[in-house]
């Protein structure tokens, strides 16, 4: 896509991690942002930072995407004020792990909530815009993880798998209206995405298969330029989510299960 074409990219959660070096390669490619996440006062620091080394226009909006009230407001307020999004890149969520079933339920539901519902919200409201003009594109963050069952993690790795499906399923559906749909599936890559969800990074990955969010963001605005489906960052992450193919479920199960459990805070 055009960096001319006139609108907005918004993306949700850009203070840190994968979503805040996917806005810095958006402003620095010369793409007007809209950055959407909970914390006004990190938002609008991370616009100045943006607004004065890149040159662009950076607009924030405060919303709380596990408030399903304050995503409904959000979307209306883009429809009455008639603010063209370009480009919608679906990037916050978060993750809990652990037993399931030893998690508060309001934590699990937040979690399905911004990871799942949030996305689709967002990708049906901005989405039927899109398709009423015919142009734009959308770029929903999944995960490797979404490749595959992830007992101890199992609430995010269903959630990710619903990404990962969801976006090729309507990226058939836009395609004849055009509009581009993407989805993003890194593994492992170094935020503080992992110190929320309470894993020691350096033992979910050695570090040589840690990636870092910049080159994450570079992978995936190369995706977006060539219209890919799906982007999987790296040839090792590529050789995991192709894997699945190959095992029969009852060992992924127990294989992934086992990596999971040993990472995960509190489990025998």
């Amino acid at each position: 896509m055009s960096v001319t074409t006139p609108g907005y990219s918004l993306v949700t959660g850009p203070t840190s991690g994968i979503g805040l070096a996917l806005a810095e390669a958006l402003a620095q490619r010369g793409d007007a942002l809209l950055l959407v996440g909970r914390r006004h006062e990190a938002l609008q620091a991370v616009a100045q930072d943006l607004k004065q080394r890149h040159g662009v226009e950076v607009q924030v909006r405060a919303c709380d995407l596990a408030e399903p009230a304050q995503v409904t407001a959000l979307l209306e307020a883009l429809e009455r004020e008639d603010v063209a999004i370009r480009l919608l890149v679906n990037n916050a969520g978060f993750a809990t792990s652990g037993a399931f079933v030893d998690q508060p339920w309001s934590r699990e539901w937040q979690q399905l909530q911004v990871n799942v519902v949030a996305l689709t919200q967002l990708c049906h409201g901005i989405g039927r815009r899109m398709a009423r003009t015919g142009t734009g594109q959308i770029l929903n963050v999944a995960s490797v993880s979404g490749f595959m069952p992830g007992p101890w993690m199992s609430n995010y790795a269903a959630g990710k798998a619903y990404v990962l499906n969801f976006s090729e399923g309507l990226r058939e559906e836009l395609a004849p209206l055009g509009v581009q749909v993407s989805v993003l599936c890194p593994g492992t890559t170094r935020s503080p995405f992992f110190d929320k969800a309470q894993i020691d990074i350096n033992k979910a990955a050695p570090p040589a298969l840690v990636m870092q969010p910049a080159d994450v963001a570079r992978v995936a605005l190369a995706g977006l330029e060539r219209n890919a489906a799906v982007i999987v960052p790296r040839w090792t992450n590529r050789v995991l989510a192709f894997s699945p193919r190959l095992a029969p479920r009852w060992l992924l199960r127990k294989v992934v299960g086992g990596l999971y459990r040993k990472v995960a805070p509190g489990v025998e």
